[in-house]
């Protein structure tokens, strides 16, 4: 879970690529694939041409019905070492890095689908669920990924008995820091 992953809760553009951990359908074990991140949109209403939603609201990933399904059955956990958000507390453009206090890899929870294209290929995608932030991170910003604790990993994929939506809550504060970075080139 090394690989630096970058995200931006602001301005992410859908189309990128990721990894995820998710559970296999077929085989009930752990896996990582390379998922494309936005969750297309057309596996649930036949409109390709709408949004692909890059992030889901934890307090309405189980009630609105582009996630309400991949919630209940496709979640998934993307690793990262750390992740980029733009500044949107305080009027300013600065870019900070989030990363884990304890300096290991993040496990942002994501839901992700896939469906099968006319030509037979199939389509992996995924997106981040958010949450209401806290600590360092809601000093610069008002959302940041769901990070689940290395405990929760099983309930999160599934792998046990009980309820995902206990662990939809934000990291307790001082689990994520902020520091601010200079100028990058976006990429893609």
């Amino acid at each position: 879970m090394g690989t630096t992953i970058m995200s931006d809760l602001t301005v992410g553009q859908a189309g990128g690529r990721g990894q995820v951990i998710r559970r296999n359908p077929n085989t009930g074990k752990r896996h990582m694939d390379l998922l494309d991140w936005g969750l297309r949109r057309e596996m649930f209403d036949g409109q390709p041409e709408a949004p692909w939603p890059i992030h889901a609201r934890a307090e309405t990933v189980q009630t609105l019905r582009v996630f309400r399904e991949v919630f209940a059955h496709k979640r998934g956990i993307a690793p990262a070492t750390e992740i980029y958000l733009k500044q949107s507390v305080g009027g300013t453009d600065k870019r900070f890095a989030i990363s884990r206090a304890d300096g290991q890899p993040m496990a942002q929870a994501a839901l992700w689908e896939a469906f099968t294209r006319p030509d037979g290929g199939i389509v992996r995608t995924y997106c981040i669920v958010t949450v209401e932030a806290t600590g360092d991170v809601a000093a610069i910003h008002d959302r940041m990924p769901l990070v689940l604790e290395p405990e929760d990993w099983a309930l999160w994929l599934g792998e046990t008995e009980g309820d995902p939506a206990s662990l939809l809550r934000p990291s307790a504060p001082g689990v994520l820091v902020a520091r601010p970075v200079g100028d990058r080139k976006r990429s893609g």
